[in-house]
């Protein structure tokens, strides 16, 4: 499995991640090595879901999702709450610690899915 993050905009492409991410994922032993880059057409056929963090990302891949893409594009709480994942850059490090938890909550959900549909798949 290989799990990638990107954006849908351009803002920070090739940056390093903000300072209290890498904190925040260090407290949990959480390496990141990573730089910043805008979703590429390919990604929807490379990757076999696409995660939205809120609405208005969500409406910006639907709009750049090409016609042959085999990637399922929803919103990333689908998979347990249907909450957007706030964007914790302009507050403090408790917001990050806030978003870690929730992106926790929200990857153990999706993997939970992903894994009864696949046995669903077999039996």
């Amino acid at each position: 499995m290989f799990v990638d993050s990107c954006g849908t905009a351009a803002y920070h492409a090739g940056e390093e991640p903000d300072g209290r991410t890498i904190s925040t994922c260090a407290q949990h032993n959480i390496p990141i090595e990573h730089s910043a880059r805008q979703i590429q057409t390919s990604d929807f056929t490379q990757f076999t879901h696409i995660l939205a963090a809120d609405d208005s990302n969500l409406r910006n891949l639907e709009r750049v999702k090409p016609k042959n893409a085999t990637a399922e594009v929803c919103l990333w709480g689908s998979y347990l709450d249907n909450k957007p994942i706030a964007d914790p850059y302009y507050g403090g490090i408790n917001g990050f610690e806030r978003v870690y938890q929730q992106c926790l909550s929200l990857s153990n959900a999706f993997l939970d899915q992903v894994a009864n549909d696949r046995h669903s798949q077999y039996l």
